[in-house]
């Protein structure tokens, strides 16, 4: 694994346009932010008949084994797909929250900068509770990612600064963000996801600016050694994420054989090509940002990223 690659701020120069992006994203936030305790019916009943999540999104969409399932089994395994996504995304939220409450630690609270970084941190409490009222909702058990990338993320929350913390939080947002466009217009889609979608793409759409931007801020100056580490770095982050997103309980908890399962998930092409799409605008940012070296792309062509 490439070394982190952390140490002050200096390589970066702050600016006015810098504040610039942090004062309209907080304007942004006092006037588009939501409530899910308030703005979703947690006591609507599920329809049985509704999915989780698309099925185009499903792991399993587009192989034999999808044809062979019955309807309650595709229903059934979108509902435990959509929360292992949602429990992926608690985990990374902490480890988000660990790294800008860090990365704020001891600046001037009066920068726009310093006031965006909590607000953003807020909203993902609220995410945080939100998706996992909707896993307890949909009767999902906790899925929890492997135990060796839950300790190498935790290295990764402690020692990740600058680039690396701001690219990590980018790959995660970024790629659930395509995701949850989709659901939040499915006709088939449990409303309950199709809510939670919903609030997640508008504030989630601030934080993925800022962090934009912040990676900006800190890739001014800095030399191709670290460059080149930091796109190593960050496309690791990417390749545990997206390994995490499905939990291989899904399928048991579908009544369908675990070992076939991941067997046609590793083959599905149209999953393949899913996943190239949703990381289509991810990709095109990194090699703006210089953060797309010939070593990252190769992690990121074995997660289908590219």
């Amino acid at each position: 694994m490439a070394q982190l690659v952390t140490g002050p701020r200096s390589h970066g120069r702050h600016t006015t346009a810098d504040d610039d992006v942090s004062k309209r994203l907080l304007d942004s936030a006092a006037m588009l932010s939501y409530d899910p305790a308030t703005e979703i019916d947690w006591d609507a009943p599920l329809p049985e008949g509704h999915y989780g999540l698309n099925p185009e999104w499903s792991t399993l969409y587009g192989t034999r084994l999808w044809d062979e399932m019955t309807e309650e089994q595709r229903v059934v395994l979108t509902r435990h797909e959509v929360c292992s996504i949602m429990s992926t995304g608690i985990w990374f939220e902490m480890i988000l929250q660990q790294m800008v409450l860090r990365d704020q630690y001891l600046k001037n609270p009066g920068n726009a900068e310093f006031r965006f970084a909590l607000t953003e941190i807020a909203d993902e409490c609220r995410h945080s509770i939100m998706f996992a009222r909707a896993c307890e909702k949909m009767g999902a058990p906790a899925y929890r990612p492997p135990r060796g990338f839950a300790e190498a993320a935790r290295a990764f929350k402690t020692l990740a600064n600058g680039e690396l913390a701001y690219g990590g939080i980018l790959v995660a947002e970024e790629v659930l963000d395509v995701m949850q466009r989709d659901w939040m217009r499915g006709d088939d889609v449990l409303e309950i996801v199709r809510g939670t979608s919903r609030i997640h793409v508008v504030e989630e759409s601030r934080h993925m600016k800022f962090a934009r931007q912040e990676i900006r801020e800190r890739t001014r100056g800095i030399g191709a050694v670290r460059r080149r580490s930091s796109s190593v770095v960050i496309a690791i982050a990417a390749y545990v994420i997206l390994s995490s997103m499905v939990n291989k309980g899904v399928y048991a908890a579908a009544g369908l054989d675990t070992e076939r399962a991941l067997a046609e998930v590793r083959a599905n092409e149209h999953r393949k090509a899913m996943m190239r799409t949703s990381s289509r605008h991810l990709m095109a940012f990194l090699a703006e940002a210089g953060l797309l070296s010939r070593q990252a792309a190769a992690i990121y062509r074995r997660v289908h990223m590219l």
